[in-house]
């Protein structure tokens, strides 16, 4: 398991004052200079922990390869602050966000590239919007799963109607919503996944089924960093196919390198399938090319 800890924005700015958690896996050699720092952003309904299931840990595998790496706890879930009410969810976050990881890389980025953001479901939609307010830090790309265009039409209006700040579901019932068919995962999935559980918050559900098509194409054009996309096959909570993956892919214009595909033999939450250990390594892959690119960049 990896090392919890907590962060309190100190500079000026969107974020400042506001603590948050998560979780790292930091240790390595400094010095190198062609590694990633990578920051994993969660979707709706789990915490840092997402990333961090033993057996299923994208912090395992990337510290295996002596890759940093920090999970971080999104507004109003574990034990960071929300965002004020009110304001646009995603783009709450992502100005919250791109400021802690301001910090967050004056802090660990010493010896790195600069900053690979992982974003899974409603945490990709928020990693897009960090990359569009184009941030001081040195962002390399953006891996990002279980978020395309558009959800089943009656989404919106079921979230809506749902009464509360927070909704949690019985693990057995979203379970049903992350996985593939029972041969698509192991024996110990979906019970392995359940500590990463918790409510998740109306309001972001409610917006990203309602603006987050119009949002995207407003934030598409602004993406200028190389993009790694991949879609489950067997995904319940956007409509899938590769006609919608195309176009996902053919709005993000301004980056230099777009690899998107369905994947195959997995649901919405790729990582806790068979083919999990796989997609975590293109995950990586994609990072650590993006991060030796940016140093011949920089030779040149």
């Amino acid at each position: 398991m990896s090392d919890q800890f907590t962060h309190q924005v100190t500079s000026p700015g969107p974020a400042q004052g506001l603590t948050f958690s998560g979780r790292r896996r930091i240790g390595r050699t400094a010095g190198t200079g062609d590694l990633p720092l990578i920051i994993a952003v969660h979707g709706g309904g789990f915490t840092s922990a997402y990333f961090d299931v033993p057996g299923y840990s994208l912090l395992d595998r990337a510290a295996a390869l002596e890759v940093p790496i920090i999970a971080v706890d999104r507004p109003g879930y574990g034990g960071s602050n929300p965002v004020p009410a009110g304001e646009p969810v995603l783009l709450a976050n992502a100005a919250a966000l791109d400021h802690l990881i301001t910090e967050l890389w004056a802090a660990n980025g010493a010896g790195s590239a600069g900053v690979f953001v992982v974003g899974h479901s409603i945490g990709a939609a928020v990693s897009l919007a960090v990359a569009a307010r184009k941030p001081e830090w040195p962002l390399l790309g953006l891996a990002l799963s279980g978020c395309l265009l558009r959800e089943p039409a009656s989404f919106a209006d079921r979230w809506a109607a749902l009464p509360g700040a927070t909704l949690r579901s019985p693990d057995e019932d979203k379970a049903t919503r992350m996985f593939g068919p029972a041969w698509t995962y192991r024996s110990d999935m979906p019970k392995a996944s359940y500590f990463a559980n918790v409510a998740v918050l109306k309001a972001e559900l409610v917006e990203i089924s309602s603006a987050w098509h119009d949002l995207f194409r407003a934030l598409a054009p602004e993406i200028s960093v190389p993009v790694h996309l991949r879609q489950g096959e067997f995904e319940k909570l956007w409509i899938t196919d590769h006609e919608q993956v195309a176009e996902f892919a053919a709005a993000l214009t301004a980056s230099p390198w777009v690899d998107a595909e369905v994947f195959r033999s997995a649901g919405h939450a790729i990582d806790y399938h068979r083919v999990g250990a796989a997609f975590q390594l293109q995950q990586l892959s994609f990072a650590l090319t993006c991060a030796a690119r940016r140093v011949a960049e920089c030779a040149d």
